[in-house]
């Protein structure tokens, strides 16, 4: 551009000293064309510049961690002028680390038409990834003049591990949900409020479960089994208070949220509805969500994500008990990567749960295989980065 500007500054002082010298009428023309060119030029990229928007269009609000998303960089030129060069800087990050990654895109944009350019992202670590248009410079035909516009044009997406599977036993339990009618699909029970199936007597079956009316009809004796309620007061209490700012910070929040999902995805397939339990930043409350479908999981973990601001802040867990005490659990699972255990050792003497586990996420793992435990009820199980299949074994619910 600085070249075109000096070439050009040439072109005018040779025109102007061909007019000096020759007074002919096609000198004075062509020094004058030469000196409202560049006046013309500002003008042509001016109002182009006022005339263009600029706007990102990306197809879902979450994608799963290393996988490919397309986004579509839009600019709509409502100009009578076309832009024959368009330069977007374009910049990503995730939000919970200062790494920052740019590209360029170089694109022509018509006159009253819209141009779209396409592009895929993906990110290692889950969170929030920002995308931004750094700004867009446009340039007149002559590239005498650039002019910056769509700064700071921004759109972000939530990306979400997808969990891994871990080895563990849902255990039976008394403490269930008496006014809930969720009911095992898989599984009988002794709850008479509905019925499981029907089959044949065996001996020892109890008289009260025969179906009378039906062992009529088919001259033979019909037994109920009653189903198995699976709303149990089960419950995932996830701390994402960020203990340090490094290198490992986007690592442990990462592992921290495969975890939950992990779990959570354990206990749905064992037919365990439970409710997780986390600090919303954007409401300034803890959160409560019921999980009862794979379907519900995704939704719950797209908006944990965004409710998270940058530095991880969340208000620390003993808040949480100190509004609910007197709570009673089947199990109840704490995941935190704090680097101390004044939080433990409260769940393990105050709180009231069959099962009490606390997944503790570390950065070593062989710090991970020789932690252990000291809790007289609660199990500390420490998850090294990356490592949730490996490290949470035999987990019991």
């Amino acid at each position: 551009m600085l070249i075109m500007k000096i070439l050009f500054a040439l072109l005018i002082i040779i025109s102007g000293i061909f007019y000096v010298m020759y007074l002919w009428d096609f000198a004075l023309v062509l020094f004058v064309i030469m000196l409202v060119m560049p006046v013309f030029m500002f003008v042509f990229g001016y109002f182009a510049k006022k005339k263009i928007k600029i706007g990102f269009y990306i197809k879902d609000e979450s994608v799963m961690k290393n996988q490919e998303f397309p986004i579509k960089l839009n600019i709509e030129n409502g100009s009578i002028f076309p832009v024959g060069k368009a330069e977007a800087v374009i910049e990503y990050y995730n939000v919970f680390n200062n790494q920052i990654h740019s590209f360029k895109l170089l694109m022509p944009v018509q006159d009253r038409n819209e141009q779209s350019v396409s592009f895929n992202l993906s990110s290692q670590f889950c969170g929030i990834v920002k995308i931004r248009c750094a700004y867009v410079k446009i340039f007149d035909p002559l590239r005498l003049f650039k002019f910056k516009v769509g700064k700071n044009t921004n759109a972000q997406i939530a990306v979400i591990p997808e969990g891994q599977e871990i080895d563990g036993i849902a255990s039976s339990t008394d403490r269930v949900n008496e006014e809930s009618n969720n009911f095992s699909d898989i599984k009988s029970g002794d709850d008479p409020s509905e019925v499981f199936d029907l089959r044949n007597y065996i001996a020892g079956d109890k008289p009260n479960r025969i179906h009378w009316k039906l062992s009529s009809k088919k001259d033979e004796f019909i037994v109920k089994e009653y189903s198995l309620p699976i709303d149990v007061p089960s419950v995932i209490f996830l701390n994402l208070m960020c203990y340090e700012d490094s290198e490992y910070t986007l690592p442990v929040f990462d592992t921290l949220m495969e975890t939950f999902i992990s779990l959570s995805k354990f206990m749905l397939e064992n037919e365990r509805t439970h409710t997780v339990i986390y600090f919303d930043e954007t409401r300034g409350v803890f959160t409560e969500k019921i999980i009862s479908s794979m379907n519900k999981l995704s939704e719950t973990v797209s908006e944990l994500i965004f409710s998270i601001s940058d530095n991880l802040y969340c208000e620390p867990p003993e808040l949480y008990f100190s509004e609910n005490p007197n709570l009673s659990f089947s199990s109840f699972n704490f995941v935190t990567s704090a680097p101390n255990t004044n939080i433990l050792s409260y769940i393990d003497e105050n709180t009231d749960a069959d099962f009490k586990n606390a997944m503790v996420v570390v950065k070593d793992y062989n710090e991970a295989l020789g932690a252990e435990n000291k809790y007289s009820e609660l199990r500390e199980i420490p998850v090294a980065i990356g490592k949730v299949s490996t490290s949470i074994k035999d987990i019991e619910l």
